[in-house]
C-alpha cells in the first residue's frame, strides 16, 4: 500500500483539478454548449491551468528555484503560486466567465480564493497542502452541481471523500506535509467553495 499510495498524490496533483471539475461540468452536467465549444473551453484550460504552469515549473527547476513538480520546500512555492494566480485570473478575464459559465466561473473563483490564502499561509511560514485545497475544492463542486441539477451522483461524491482521505494519507506517507497542513488544506479549499455556493445554488 505504501507503494501505492504516491500514485494518488500525481493522479490528483493540484494542477489537474481544474480540468477534472471542468471536465465534469462539460460533459456531466447539463449545459448548452456545442461539442466544439466545448473542445475550446478545454483546451484554454490545458494550455492555462496545466501546460503553461508545468512549463514554466520546468523552467525554474532548471534555475534552480524549485526540486520537483511538488514543490516540496515553502520558500520554493511562493512564485509558482503567484504565476498560478496570475493565470487562473487571466482565464476567469478571457474565457471562463460569469455570463456564460457561471458555476465553473464560481469553481475557479473558489480556486482563486483558496490558492490566494495558501499563498498568504507561506508567508507566515506554514505549508498547507495544496492537493488537499484541490480535492476538497473539486468534491464541493461536485456535490454542489449534483444539487444544483437534482442529479444522483452519490457514487462519484462517494468516491471523491474517499479520495480525500487517501490523496491525504499520501502526502502523510510522503512525509510531504503534517496533519495540520492536510487539515487546513482541506478547510481552505472547501470553506470557499461553499460560500460561493450562495451565488449560484
Amino acid at each position: 500500500m505504501k507503494k501505492i499510495l504516491p500514485f494518488f498524490s500525481y493522479l490528483f496533483h493540484p494542477l489537474f483539478i481544474p480540468l477534472f471539475g471542468s471536465l465534469f461540468y462539460l460533459y456531466a452536467h447539463d449545459n448548452y454548449f456545442e461539442p466544439f465549444a466545448k473542445f475550446l473551453m478545454l483546451a484554454q484550460i490545458i494550455l492555462i491551468t496545466i501546460l503553461v504552469p508545468m512549463t514554466l515549473l520546468y523552467f525554474l527547476k532548471i534555475i534552480g528555484k524549485v526540486d520537483s513538480i511538488m514543490v516540496s520546500e515553502t520558500s520554493q512555492r511562493k512564485i509558482p503560486m503567484a504565476i498560478q494566480l496570475f493565470l487562473m485570473a487571466m482565464l476567469l478575464f478571457k474565457s471562463i466567465t460569469l455570463e456564460n459559465t457561471p458555476e465553473l466561473f464560481y469553481f475557479f473563483f473558489g480556486g482563486m480564493t483558496s490558492t490566494f490564502l495558501a499563498l498568504f499561509f507561506l508567508y507566515v511560514n506554514m505549508k498547507i497542502s495544496i492537493h488537499m485545497i484541490g480535492m476538497s475544492s473539486l468534491t464541493a463542486f461536485i456535490i454542489g452541481l449534483s444539487i444544483h441539477d437534482y442529479s444522483n451522483w452519490m457514487w462519484l461524491i462517494a468516491a471523491l471523500i474517499l479520495m480525500n482521505g487517501v490523496v491525504g494519507s499520501s502526502r502523510l506517507q510522503m512525509n510531504a506535509h503534517t496533519g495540520k497542513e492536510l487539515a487546513i488544506g482541506f478547510a481552505i479549499g472547501l470553506i470557499p467553495q461553499l460560500v460561493l455556493w450562495r451565488l449560484w445554488l
